[in-house]
């Protein structure tokens, strides 16, 4: 074994090669293998060939060398047929970077954290070592994976794992690593190095996407681009290999969705010896709020994944190919919906707020009697970043939440009418053409916790309520003004103006304990309370599901009784165009044809939320239709004999691993679970 040492800072780093702990011959171990899954893994003495169609005119072939001392690729291969291989890349090792530190499980909520500062605490960073001593091959359906071990990370260890995916031009590859270490968080970055010949060129998006380009030979220090679509590709005219992540499971959640340069290239990846190189990256620091990391229990199986695609194209062509799997990080059009989402801290408001008093400069305008006095809107507001990002991204409607900071509760009733007024005012100035801005709030008083508060027309309440203060008053100019002391308050507001509120981030952060705590009170329990938001959050990569913390709310919510529904939330603030959104967002597409005018007001999108006529997603699955014995989401339905007929219209872009149908009886939670590895990438399917 070749073991070396460094040091970066006040860290000392030890880093080993890839080698082989024998030479004993490594068998590939087959006996899982069906010959029908479409892809042929077989052993020729150290070699391991992995040969698949790529598509329906290419096929793709990956060499994986177990000699000692060479690299684990042997070459990646692309053809127009079996017979002319030619190769894209050759000498490759896979590389992974662990950075671990320690979780404190004795803050509010152990595992289920997000307010931890893992970026203020000591931490290690240690190189994986991959020693092969065994190699495993095995299918189900239409995918194929082949498996070495053993893998070494510092208190980590496991196996390499590649996911082949018949028909399909990319791979799947995992480190698949597990520490009995106590109340670990981590970060990781891997990818690959190239030990011989380099490619010709390497090729990114850059945040506001623009094609990027540079040769490896001019990489005389590693780099961390800013880039769209999150991946890099390198290669020539004649074939390539592009690097991308899983877009929604790679990111730990944050508040804020600033691009945080996750990419590497170039050589002395962590201050190593290792040469010229590609991969992804966790940033130490995050947005530097709070930054949770992933949480990695004892004994659990993470699963630290990238996906390689293999082009007989040029870079920018398979970067192309990457784009279409998130349909360039926009959410596609859906017949019979509308693309909404909520819980945005922008701030719009106040920043609109901050500028008055200043010099309101040669390209300023004045807008909007119903905002009171005139007001100044700087250039930089008039058409801001956040609304030309949504309509980008194909969102139609935006639920905000405004007013997070501070402590609105405490505000006169001047002013807190003059924020709504200008609230409501932009709102209504920034929509049209097939895009709603919607005003909403996280008020977070009177009931517990945090939530979420949502009315159909611009509604003025004041969310204190003094002695001997009446519940509404009637303001001269504006009209009726309600005052909120209490959480029957709350409920009397919701039921006069026909609002929904919800829990926001339930068991977590500030609402930790709640809805839980209040599921017996009269306003939770009422048709004006919708329920809690779901987000991905905690992250934990040995979890195959995506926020299973709402999803288990979901689950004991439908057996407490009352119907509630888990929307779609994001929870971050400031939104700019040239940031990293669409990996930390998710919408809701709701049963709606048209969407409401501003000016009209917009019951129709509460009713439809209230109904539960939607499906909450990242975007890349989509669900036309979902029905129980011929009804649709948000009706109810006899099912006699406890035996129903589903119909599930889906589509997709990355191929489906499974479907899984959840009921209750108001005690316990059954699951089964439909296999769906046949799929590939781009379908679409009706099930029963």
């Amino acid at each position: 074994m070749k073991l070396r040492t460094f040091c970066s800072g006040a860290m000392l780093i030890v880093t080993c090669s890839w080698h082989l702990a024998a030479e004993e011959p490594i068998h590939l171990n087959t006996t899982g293998m069906n010959p029908d899954c479409g892809i042929d893994i077989v052993q020729r003495d150290t070699i391991i060939l992995v040969t698949w169609p790529l598509s329906p005119t290419t096929c793709g072939r990956v060499q994986i060398d177990l000699s000692s001392e060479s690299p684990l690729f042997h070459s990646i291969e692309v053809a127009r047929d079996t017979t002319g291989f030619r190769s894209v890349a050759a000498d490759l090792d896979p590389v992974l970077f662990l950075r671990v530190g320690d979780r404190d499980l004795k803050k509010r909520g152990g595992w289920t954290i997000f307010f931890d500062r893992m970026q203020r605490k000591n931490s290690e960073l240690h190189s994986a070592t991959i020693n092969a001593v065994s190699a495993s091959a095995s299918s189900q359906s239409r995918r194929a994976t082949l498996t070495i071990g053993n893998v070494v990370a510092g208190p980590f260890s496991g196996q390499l794992r590649w996911t082949f995916y018949a028909d399909n031009p990319f791979v799947l590859q995992e480190f698949l690593l597990s520490t009995d270490r106590d109340q670990t968080a981590y970060l990781f970055d891997c990818g690959l190095v190239c030990h011989s010949s380099l490619p010709e060129q390497v090729v990114w998006r850059d945040s506001n996407g623009t094609i990027r380009q540079k040769s490896p030979k001019k990489f005389s220090v590693l780099e961390h681009p800013a880039v769209r679509g999150r991946g890099a590709a390198v290669g020539s005219e004649d074939g390539s290999i592009a690097l991308f992540p899983p877009p929604h499971r790679y990111f730990y959640p944050l508040d804020f969705s600033d691009n945080l340069k996750n990419i590497w290239v170039g050589p002395h990846c962590h201050d190593s010896d290792l040469p010229f190189g590609f991969g992804l990256r966790h940033d130490l620091r995050g947005d530097d709020r709070y930054v949770p990391w992933f949480n990695a229990p004892p004994g659990s199986n993470q699963e630290l994944g990238l996906f390689l695609l293999i082009s007989d194209h040029g870079p920018q062509r398979a970067l192309d190919e990457v784009a279409q799997l998130t349909r360039n990080d926009r959410f596609a059009l859906l017949d019979g919906h509308t693309v909404f989402t909520s819980h945005y801290h922008v701030e719009h408001t106040r920043e609109i707020l901050r500028a008055q008093g200043r010099p309101p400069g040669p390209e300023a305008i004045t807008h909007s009697p119903k905002a009171g006095p005139d007001y100044i809107i700087p250039p930089s507001l008039q058409n801001p970043g956040f609304v030309r990002t949504f309509r980008e991204m194909g969102v139609n409607i935006v639920h905000l939440a405004e007013f997070h900071y501070g402590d609105s509760s405490r505000l006169n009733q001047g002013d807190r009418i003059r924020n709504l007024s200008l609230l409501h005012a932009e709102c209504d100035r920034l929509s049209g053409d097939q895009f709603l801005l919607l005003p909403g709030e996280e008020p977070n008083v009177h009931l517990g916790g945090h939530w979420i508060s949502f009315f159909p027309k611009p509604v003025l309440w004041v969310l204190n309520r003094p002695d001997g203060t009446p519940f509404v008053t009637k303001d001269p100019v504006h009209g009726h003004v309600f005052h909120v002391g209490s959480e029957s308050d709350v409920l009397r507001l919701l039921q006069a103006e026909n609002g929904l509120a919800w829990t926001a981030h339930p068991r977590i952060k500030g609402s930790t304990g709640f809805p839980d705590r209040y599921r017996d009170r009269l306003f939770f329990r009422s048709d004006r309370f919708l329920g809690a938001a779901w987000k991905a959050m905690p992250a934990d990569l040995s979890i195959p599901r995506l926020g299973t913390r709402v999803l288990d709310l979901l689950d004991d919510m439908s057996n407490w009784g009352d119907p509630k529904y888990a929307p779609g939330e994001v929870d971050v603030f400031a939104i700019e165009p040239d940031h990293e959104l669409y990996a930390h967002m998710n919408v809701n597409y709701l049963r709606l044809d048209v969407i409401p005018n501003f000016q009209d007001g917009w019951q129709s999108v509460l009713d439809v939320l209230r109904a539960g006529d939607f499906f909450v997603t990242t975007g890349e699955v989509l669900i036309p239709r979902f029905a129980v014995n011929g009804a649709q989401s948000g009706d109810s339905v006899e099912v006699p004999g406890g035996n129903a007929d589903i119909e599930l219209q889906l589509e997709w872009t990355f191929p489906l691993s499974y479907a899984e149908i959840v009921t209750g009886n108001g005690r316990s939670v059954q699951r089964q679970r439909i296999d769906l590895s046949r799929t590939k990438a781009f379908g679409s399917e009706t099930l029963h």
